[in-house]
């Protein structure tokens, strides 16, 4: 665990507040468990991490909190925190339902149409993309950029969309953490530059009013990613709480 977190993650910066500590901390632990260095059932010790990552103890229990929030981690009492264990099916399940759910935000968002707001959102972020791809490849850390880029352009269209049930139903799918839109570790540039020419094609049917073409273009997005995932997972032979691949979810 101690050599695959060093592995994992910088070392956080002096100084830092503690809000930005406990994040950066929150970030590494994440990327460690959903790209496999951790495994699932695996006990996280704060003591240990916190030696690991040259962090007091405060940043890490916030950190595990955090975490546990997401449902990536499990906490009981004399036990401490654990990895979560998602079978592939519930990955599976999850991804089918978001990719559907998604596709019905999509359409909602093309027929009623994009606010300035959400408008401004999404053409930051595909500004933001495409600028982090241009180079051809991917330096340490622009994984985890784009991973907030991506979060920001299917949170913007899931707001256009303008329903509180559907936004609802949605993060009950991220409890599936391998299944959330801020997960996507185990991407190679490829596999992000595919994604965000998807995201491009969806906005371009979102702007045109073409809500059936929205909705479809969402739905394979969605399943794309889906497919790649069980690929992977199916060849480690392994499902813990997922390698950050998904929206996903790109």
């Amino acid at each position: 665990m101690t050599e695959s977190m060093e592995q994992t993650a910088e070392v956080t910066a002096g100084g830092a507040r503690a809000g930005n500590r406990a994040l950066s901390v929150m970030d590494r632990v994440r990327e460690a468990i959903l790209g496999g260095a951790v495994s699932a059932g695996e006990r996280l010790n704060e003591v240990q991490l916190s030696k690991t990552l040259s962090v007091s103890r405060t940043p890490v229990r916030a950190a595990l909190q955090a975490l546990a929030g997401e449902g990536l981690l499990d906490y009981a009492p004399n036990r401490g925190f654990t990895v979560r264990e998602f079978p592939l099916p519930a990955i599976v399940d999850a991804y089918d339902i978001r990719a559907a759910l998604e596709g019905v935000a999509a359409r909602f968002a093309a027929e009623r149409g994009l606010p300035a707001k959400e408008r401004e959102i999404i053409e930051r972020a595909l500004a933001a993309g495409d600028k982090l791809l241009e180079r051809g490849a991917f330096e340490a850390g622009d994984l985890t950029i784009y991973r907030d880029i991506n979060g920001d352009f299917h949170d913007a269209l899931l707001a256009a969309a303008g329903n509180r049930m559907l936004s609802e139903m949605i993060r009950i799918c991220h409890h599936v953490p391998v299944s959330s839109t801020r997960n996507i570790v185990v991407f190679e540039y490829h596999d992000v530059r595919r994604r965000h020419d998807d995201h491009h094609r969806i906005f371009e049917a979102v702007m045109a009013r073409e809500p059936w073409r929205a909705e479809m273009l969402m739905r394979e997005h969605v399943a794309s990613i889906k497919t790649s995932l069980v690929g992977y997972l199916s060849e480690r032979k392994t499902y813990p709480s997922g390698p950050q691949a998904a929206d996903e979810s790109l």
